[in-house]
């Protein structure tokens, strides 16, 4: 894949930037409990679309951006974003997605993974693509493993969430040369 610009076109959605007119769509979709549950406190529940127009208008005047909108014939489904590290981990981004309840199990996040994290080691040069995944999400797991992701650790009693300490995976992809060897 060569470092396109946004959008990217994939079978069943488009990965693009947000606009502020997402933000009713965006609200409602992102109010669902289970998407909660499966992403960090930062991420409110209730979401209102005072939320939707914050979370919008902070991405749109990031440099670079770090999350885009999963479009499904012209309307948010879902979100896909990086957080890129810092210092000696600096060569390396986390991605973090979710998707609207009835866009699940249609292949949808497996691909927008796929593709995405392609797309972020190209366009900025990254050695390594990292998840964590909270014990309780196995469907999740399935999206990064099928996208070629590897877990690597299971790291014990690591993050509170809804009352509960839990456990999370630690997903990793490094892309391969064709020597099965890790490109540096």
């Amino acid at each position: 894949m060569t470092a396109s610009t946004l959008p990217i076109r994939l079978r069943g959605c488009t990965v693009r930037p947000w606009r502020a007119t997402d933000a009713t769509e965006l609200a409602r979709v992102a109010n669902d409990r289970d998407i909660w549950l499966n992403l960090r406190d930062v991420f409110p529940h209730p979401y209102r679309t005072e939320d939707a127009e914050r979370f919008i208008g902070m991405i749109l005047v990031q440099d670079p951006m770090t999350s885009y909108a999963i479009d499904v014939d012209g309307v948010p489904v879902g979100s896909v974003g990086f957080r890129f590290g810092t210092d000696v981990e600096r060569v390396t981004a986390e991605i973090g997605y979710w998707l609207g309840a009835g866009h699940r199990g249609k292949g949808i996040a497996t691909d927008v993974v796929r593709s995405m994290t392609g797309w972020v080691l190209e366009r900025y040069a990254l050695t390594r693509v990292w998840a964590h995944v909270f014990v309780t999400n196995p469907d999740s797991a399935r999206v990064l493993e099928r996208a070629g992701f590897v877990r690597e650790a299971t790291m014990r009693r690591s993050v509170i969430k809804n009352g509960q300490v839990l456990d999370q995976w630690l997903y990793g992809f490094v892309p391969e040369g064709p020597d099965g060897d890790p490109i540096r």
